[in-house]
């Protein structure tokens, strides 16, 4: 994961022309944190957990990434999110950096006890490294707003003095932003009508698949759903569900609940919800879903990247050179970030907006975002060469991040 974000970089700076030294001063991080956290769990008996922050770049600002507990965390995949972060808020046109935290530890394996010891624990290590200014912490995968309350009070005991805005994803009661839960589907929901409207096409009749059921896969498909799109297929890590007629979203939600799979009419596989004849396929799941062995079965025109890296990149370019439209998810799933920087905002103002006027907000940020790399990758919209839409959103990043560096 590591390599291929670092040769991604590597290979858009060497296309823009960018000489070796900035080269590398875009691949390598600023700062790299590794640690150990040494817990004493409820039976007395004392555990040693890893930990790590990378701290990518900060030449748009503050450090900005999620902290992920699991226990297959490792420093490489900690450090390619964390340069990821970087590209993904110079996309979205947002004034932070890029980093990311984790630690090795199945969160499930783990008493709630257990579980804020060591979360307070983890702060404490990186309490003089981070703040409002400086590296602004998130959840990620298996952490909570539960979690970020217990980080925020742990970091506001530490200094002395409250400083909200120093982790967001928090829960509203303790600054955290309305709007939120919803952020990441909604956000990839406003690309989406940015690019029908660009290809003249309407959402009313137009097929979507969702791939993935947690909250963005969720989200997207209800939001998508509410304004025309016609979804209908979706699917869990288990099995997949599709209904010509439109997926009811209530009925799949309880099915689950009652029975454990969405599946409340035609049951079908992940494998068969990618390859459904659709006109937007969205992988909201995990990655490298999408890869040699079903990339040329993939029939959907346009792609969404709702999950990371959804795509590898053999895939990618075979698909890209089949035509498909992919929406990289580096500008697709921003919409979460740039909820995160609202949230900052409000804590630094101690003025908080409406839901409303929070997604109103995040409506001018995604289109202004997604304008951005139109016109980078179309000549027609003042662009200089035509170019698919992942290079296009990497060269706007990388253009402005290499601004902003002396």
């Amino acid at each position: 994961m590591l390599e291929s974000a670092q040769a991604l970089i590597r290979k858009t700076a060497e296309r823009m022309k960018l000489d070796s030294v900035m080269i590398e001063r875009l691949i390598e991080p600023e700062f790299a944190h590794e640690f150990a956290l040494v817990i004493t769990m409820d039976d007395g008996k004392k555990r040693v957990f890893k930990g790590w922050r990378i701290q990518h770049n900060s030449a748009l600002g503050p450090y900005k990434g999620g902290i992920r507990f699991h226990r297959d965390t490792v420093r490489e995949e900690v450090q390619a999110l964390g340069t990821l972060m970087s590209i993904k808020c110079a996309v979205a046109g947002i004034p932070y950096g890029g980093g990311k935290g984790g630690i090795v530890v199945d969160p499930k394996t783990l008493s709630k006890a257990e579980l804020e010891r060591l979360s307070r624990a983890f702060i404490g290590r990186i309490a003089h490294i981070i703040g409002e200014d400086v590296d602004v912490p998130a959840p990620d995968v298996n952490t909570t707003p539960e979690i970020m309350s217990w980080m925020i009070d742990e970091y506001q005991k530490i200094i002395g003095r409250k400083s909200l805005a120093t982790i967001t994803g928090k829960p509203v009661a303790m600054g955290g932003s309305l709007g939120r839960t919803a952020a990441t589907g909604r956000g990839g929901l406003f690309v989406l009508m940015s690019l029908m409207a660009k290809l003249k096409k309407k959402a009313k009749g137009t097929t979507v698949a969702v791939q993935g059921f947690g909250n963005v896969g969720y989200y997207f498909a209800k939001l998508a759903t509410e304004v025309g799109f016609k979804v209908v297929a979706i699917s869990d890590s288990k099995t997949g569900v599709y209904d010509k007629n439109g997926i009811d979203l209530d009925r799949a939600l309880k099915n689950k609940k009652e029975k454990g799979t969405v599946a409340y009419t035609k049951a079908i596989s992940n494998e068969e919800l990618l390859e459904l004849d659709v006109d937007v396929l969205v992988p909201a799941a995990l990655e490298n879903m999408i890869n040699e062995k079903n990339m040329a079965k993939i029939k959907a025109p346009v792609i969404v990247e709702m999950a990371n890296g959804p795509l590898t990149q053999e895939a990618y370019e075979y698909l890209a050179k089949k035509g498909k439209i992919i929406v990289p998810d580096v500008l697709a799933n921003s919409g979460g970030v740039t909820v995160s920087y609202l949230e900052w905002v409000q804590n630094k103002a101690g003025y908080y907006w409406t839901e409303k006027e929070v997604n109103d907000k995040l409506k001018v940020m995604m289109d202004r975002a997604f304008e951005a790399m139109w016109e980078k990758s179309n000549p027609s919209a003042g662009g200089e060469k035509k170019m698919p839409l992942k290079q296009a959103a990497f060269e706007v990043a990388l253009e402005r991040i290499t601004s902003a560096m002396v």
